[in-house]
């Protein structure tokens, strides 16, 4: 079967689909096909079963309801009405929530860093800063993928998640000062991954109101598709005949109450489970039902189902570290709209602005410890009682203190790679997970490139209304490792090296990767290698994060593949 069916599929579904489009600025409503898994029976059938109703599940589920049965289990619950989820000005709340129901479940790496998964339907984009941006076509040309349709797979999802963002005066300073220190071409506002400078497109839409991949539901047929909430999958079950290739056929999952229920899939040999859990979801759950390293499973009493030694390997966070700026006015309230996309390999982004998490100054958004954003003590110091100590601190400080905002950097891939392992049998427990942050050389490097890039925005003609004139960089390096958020200074007193600023305040940017990794895990379709009816379709195949920020090309991937399965699907059988 050539690409020109895949293309013919391709825009027939897009034509469909898009001439019933609702409008993107109106909350998309409660979906009728979307129900707690309490009222779920005890047995079930479908076509497919997507585990994860996440950035990739959701549009893969609605893309596969165009034709086929589908099951979409989601482990949290639904992100409308709460507007912790919808809200720009309340970012932060939804992470700082420890709570059992949170959408976000917190976890701390190995390393000592803390971060956090997501635990609601529309995954991380129901959590994250907002930023949409597309991958290079160097990566798309890489991963293998078909150039045209990834693009009409992006302009899909962009039809009804993502929004040219308003540009006010920090963010405008911190565009300025990257031209004016060289990272160039200046490339206005796009969503495609140009190095130089670039507004890119967020989820918030003009109101503020954020647009999940959960909206990507209103794509479905809703007479195919089931989506259960407070659905967590503990097993997936095989079969094996006559000495055959495991099959994949079913799954075991338990409700809020934990009664168990089974859903299978009907008899076809097309029909497939994929799962789509994250980074940490998929490699954990793979695990669970038997495939992974034998001994690492044996040590858990788990039935071996194929030793795949590669399951939860390759794992990568992508650091970041961030320098806070004290400014002498005020500032917008910002998440990530700029980025500066360098020669070297390190991306230049900024927040910014009071009242973040629900008007309280004081909870500071993407850099408060009460999200686990801690960068004043080395991450192996980050203790709940560090946490707790500097939230309190926090709270003692007069409100000028939080005026102004973060300037950060990333580091593209990172080339550092760590590995994840099972604490126990129960998937409710965060896997063990590390990084290695910096373990390369050459990652370690990026970042301080990257933050003599910001030093140099900082002194920047452009950005020197956001600056007070008698803050050397030296003191805000100071002030950001050394207190709990940063209090303007009475005296200066840094000798730190920029690599070890690196190391000590390094934090997570949420952009986590690895696990069931394409060539290792899957193969080029996506197809768990060794089993058959078994797919993993999510940022867990990832090597590198790719663009600046993952969810635009998460968001594609689970179009794309949705489309790439019904047209080999159909175009074996066109009489389908």
């Amino acid at each position: 079967m050539g690409v020109w069916w895949w293309r013919l599929l391709f825009a027939a579904l897009s034509g469909i689909l898009f001439s019933a489009q609702p409008c993107a600025s109106q909350k998309v409503p409660k979906y009728r096909f979307m129900q707690n898994a309490r009222t779920a029976a005890n047995i079930s059938y479908y076509d497919y079963i997507v585990i994860g109703g996440g950035t990739a599940g959701c549009p893969l589920a609605a893309t596969l309801s165009q034709n086929y049965s589908v099951l979409l289990l989601e482990r949290g619950g639904s992100p409308y009405g709460n507007p912790n989820i919808s809200n720009l000005a309340a970012f932060g709340a939804a992470l700082s929530d420890t709570s059992p129901s949170s959408p976000a479940q917190r976890f701390i790496s190995q390393d000592g860093v803390i971060n956090s998964r997501a635990r609601v339907l529309g995954g991380g984009s129901c959590l994250n800063a907002g930023f949409y941006t597309r991958a290079s076509p160097q990566y798309v040309r890489e991963a293998g993928w078909d150039g045209r349709a990834v693009n009409e797979s992006y302009e899909w999802v962009e039809k009804l998640v993502a929004f040219e963002p308003p540009m006010k005066q920090w963010q405008s300073a911190v565009r300025d000062g990257l031209l004016e220190i060289g990272v160039l071409p200046n490339n206005g506002f796009t969503y495609d991954h140009i190095e130089g400078t670039k507004v890119g497109g967020t989820i918030f839409d003009h109101n503020g109101f954020r647009h999940t991949a959960a909206d990507l539901l209103e794509y479905a047929n809703p007479t195919r598709i089931t989506v259960l909430l407070d659905a967590t999958v503990h097993r997936i079950l095989f079969r094996v005949k006559d000495g055959s290739k495991p099959m994949a056929h079913g799954v075991v999952f338990r409700d809020s109450l934990g009664r168990r229920h089974k859903a299978y899939l009907n008899h076809h040999p097309r029909n497939e489970i994929i799962v789509s859990a994250g980074a940490l979801g998929s490699p954990q759950l793979l695990m669970l039902s038997g495939i992974g390293p034998s001994n690492h499973l044996k040590a858990h009493n788990i039935r071996l189902t194929l030793d795949q030694p590669l399951v939860g390997q390759g794992m990568s966070d992508n650091p970041m570290n961030a320098i806070f700026v004290p400014s002498p006015r005020d500032v917008e309230v910002s998440l990530i709209e700029v980025v500066g996309i360098t020669s070297f390999g390190s991306y230049i982004e900024a927040a910014s602005g009071e009242n973040f998490a629900g008007g309280s100054p004081r909870d500071y958004g993407m850099f408060s410890p009460k999200i686990g954003q801690l960068s004043t003590v080395p991450p192996k110091q980050r203790s709940p009682e560090a946490l707790a100590k500097a939230t309190k601190d926090m709270e003692s400080l007069d409100e000028a203190a939080f005026r102004g905002g973060f300037i950060l950097e990333k580091i593209m891939g990172p080339i550092s790679t760590g590995h994840l392992e099972l604490p126990s049998r129960d998937p409710n427990h965060n896997p063990l997970v590390t990084f290695n942050y910096f373990k390369e050389t050459r990652d370690l490097e990026r970042c301080v490139q990257g933050l003599t890039t910001v030093e140099k925005i900082i002194e920047s003609k452009a950005f020197s209304p956001f600056r007070y004139p008698n803050m050397p960089i030296s003191l805000l390096l100071n002030m950001t490792a050394s207190a709990p958020v940063n209090l303007l200074p009475k005296h200066t007193n840094s000798s730190l090296s920029l690599q070890q600023f690196c190391r000590d305040t390094v934090m997570t940017i949420w952009h986590y990767h690895g696990g069931c990794q394409v060539r290792k895990v899957v193969d080029n379709d996506y197809k768990v290698l060794g089993v058959d009816a078994l797919r993993v379709i999510d940022g867990s195949t990832f090597n590198d994060s790719p663009g600046t920020n993952p969810q635009a090309t998460v968001m594609m991937l689970g179009r794309y593949m949705g489309v790439k399965i019904l047209s080999q699907r159909l175009g074996a059988a066109p009489s389908a």
